[in-house]
């Protein structure tokens, strides 16, 4: 009889209720963050997305049986905007303050890996307090590894960040390192030290808003693109802004369906109303920038930071373009090293996606001064040079009023890079003013009608009108060839649109998968 076999007890492994344990700390997210008038990772996401879309990735990556499986301190998945696809990763602050560990870099990089090699945009929601200190080193490696990742992307796919809760020390250059930066007005702060530090190094003083706020990135510094007046705002504004951009370097420019309406049609013909004769009186460059685009709609960027450009995105019959402006209301639109850094960043991110820019002219030159001297205006003031002398992308230049000496070449002339250039028929382009012109060409004429000092202003006035009047008009431009054409304000959104439509098919042939990098200026 052959002997009886004993068989071990089978011990069954415990069940584990993920979907238990993910709705546990759901709750407690929400109850941690609307507390402090936030929304959970996962409700910006949501809200973020087209309904139902997000497709969450890693979702218990980095997670201990011990502390109850809160996983990594961020969420990361992929969803769709407006139908297109779109990566993102939000940040919890209601796990470990949102600090980054090794967990949360390898899931970042792991997310943004995908993006690359799918060539969609990475959209990121920020609200950390910084590397996990516990965690030493490797914290401050992920971070070098995310910041690496980005300045590969950069260029290649849309990156925008969104502040929506502090972003301290090393984790500020993360975002600075992205395409646009979207901050709030309340919650939204950024600073390599914050104030503890600040105080204890420095002795002063200052609160987070002070130091990092929404408000001080947005006008002061500029660092950030768009301030929001809270989170809904700013995810509204995402959208927007990722419907002007495509998907990667590589595919055309978004191109809208659009029925020629009456309304536009009108509001071109009253574009010379807006602008008033006398050169040196100052207008709203948006509202003339409204009545040349698509149904008015203009989504400006930094619109609080160097205010004498505007640079933002609109459609022309359908086409998605960048617009860079300048502004009379504001310094009478002269340029100073804010805003050539601003048109520059703003020009190379056009390039770089393929956007075609349109650029309105109205410049008395580069700000003058000690301070702008000092300031560096001539390294500075070089960067929209270079950016305009780069590009690539289709180039029309309109000069609505006035164009002086340096600041008219470098505001996409078509001696820099502009495919067609025109003017209005009483634009002023020459290297100065009549007055300053003549003040140096006939100072011996005016001297001789004094001593009288109204003699001697009268003959200034006579000699500047002369002068106004044979050398201050676009017609030397057109006969050199450095325009195209003197047009009826009236017809400006046609000239611009039929000169896009010619430069639809522009060869851009660059070498690699992108043309360039889009990194801060």
């Amino acid at each position: 009889m052959p002997a009886r076999r004993h068989h071990a007890p089978v011990i069954k492994a415990a069940r584990i209720d993920y979907s238990k344990i993910a709705e546990t700390a759901e709750e407690k997210a929400t109850a941690y963050q609307h507390a402090k008038g936030k929304n959970t990772a996962r409700e910006r996401i949501n809200q973020l997305l087209d309904p139902d879309s997000f497709v969450e990735i890693g979702r218990f990556a980095g997670g201990n049986p011990a502390d109850g499986f809160l996983g990594a301190a961020v969420v990361t998945g992929f969803g769709e905007i407006a139908g297109r696809p779109v990566a993102v990763y939000a940040q919890d602050f209601s796990v470990r303050g949102g600090t980054l560990g090794r967990a949360e870099g390898q899931k970042i990089l792991a997310l943004m890996d995908k993006a690359l090699a799918m060539k969609i945009p990475v959209v990121s929601m920020l609200d950390s307090g910084g590397a996990r200190i516990q965690e030493g080193v490797v914290a401050l490696s992920q971070y070098g590894r995310i910041f690496k990742k980005t300045c590969e992307a950069s260029g290649l796919i849309p990156q925008i960040s969104m502040i929506l809760g502090p972003c301290a020390g090393g984790a500020v250059y993360a975002p600075a390192l992205t395409d646009f930066i979207v901050m709030t007005k309340e919650n939204s702060h950024m600073f390599v030290t914050g104030p503890e530090v600040v105080k204890a190094v420095t002795g002063e003083t200052v609160s987070m808003a002070e130091l990092g706020g929404g408000e001080l990135h947005n006008v002061q510094s500029g660092v950030a693109h768009y301030l929001a007046d809270d989170e809904t705002d700013a995810i509204d504004y995402v959208r927007s802004l990722l419907s002007y951009l495509p998907s990667h370097a590589g595919e055309p420019a978004p191109h809208y369906d659009y029925t020629p309406s009456i309304e536009d049609e009108k509001a071109a013909a009253e574009v010379k109303s807006l602008v008033p004769e006398e050169s040196r009186q100052p207008y709203d460059i948006v509202e003339v920038i409204e009545h040349l685009v698509d149904y008015g709609e203009f989504l400006q960027v930094q619109q609080g930071f160097a205010g004498s450009v505007v640079i933002g995105f609109a459609c022309i019959n359908g086409s998605a373009v960048g617009i860079v402006a300048d502004q009379p209301n504001n310094n009478a639109g002269t340029l100073d090293v804010d805003a050539s850094e601003k048109a520059a960043r703003f020009v190379r991110c056009c390039d770089a996606y393929g956007l075609p820019i349109v650029t309105l002219v109205d410049v008395p030159g580069y700000r003058p001064g000690t301070e702008q001297e000092e300031s560096g205006i001539i390294r500075r003031g070089a960067k929209l040079i270079f950016a305009y002398a780069n590009a690539t992308t289709p180039m029309v230049t309109v000069v609505l009023r006035k164009a002086y000496g340096g600041a008219y070449i470098v505001m996409g002339s078509k001696s820099i890079g502009a495919d067609f250039a025109f003017a209005w028929p009483d634009a002023e382009i020459a290297v100065m003013g009549a007055e300053g012109a003549v003040n140096i060409l006939k100072r011996r004429e005016i001297a001789a009608a004094g001593p009288n000092e109204k003699d001697m202003a009268d003959t200034r006035t006579r000699l500047a009108a002369e002068y106004q009047a044979n050398h201050i008009n676009p017609s030397l431009s057109v006969e050199t060839g450095e325009l195209d054409g003197i047009i009826d304000p009236a017809l400006t959104r046609q000239t611009i649109a039929e000169s896009l439509e010619i430069l639809r098919t522009k060869d851009r042939s660059y070498p690699g998968p992108k043309r360039h990098s889009n990194g801060p200026l």
